[in-house]
């Protein structure tokens, strides 16, 4: 049998700008994405710290080292600059593997610096 499991977290990402005239997705910096291990065009679900609501989307790269996390889109709608997030991706694991298995979970500052990795 295999389980759908967090795979990795971005624990309370500030958002730092927002397009409603884009197509979609969520913009994240490069080095969160690399701690965080997602992937460009990764399915994520996004929950809003502020207004308690979730959503899905995909990730597409920001500026290196910026802290950007840029919600785009219809999502532009749905959140707004300083915004607090908690972005998750899942992977599908099987059972055997579970003994092993550990999310990345990413904790930033308040400007979307790495604070601390578990």
């Amino acid at each position: 049998m295999q389980r759908f499991m967090c795979k990795s977290k971005l624990h309370r990402v500030r958002i730092t700008d927002s397009n409603l005239n884009y197509e979609g997705s969520i913009t994240i910096d490069p080095v969160l994405m690399e701690a965080a291990d997602l992937m460009v065009y990764e399915k994520v679900q996004v929950l809003n710290i502020n207004n308690g609501t979730r959503a899905e989307t995909y990730v597409i790269e920001g500026e290196r080292d910026s802290g950007q996390i840029c919600i785009n889109g219809a999502l532009a709608r749905w959140a707004q600059k300083d915004d607090l997030l908690i972005v998750i991706a899942y992977a599908l694991v099987d059972e055997n593997d579970l003994v092993r298995f550990e999310p990345k979970i990413i904790l930033v500052d308040e400007k979307n610096k790495i604070r601390q990795v578990i």
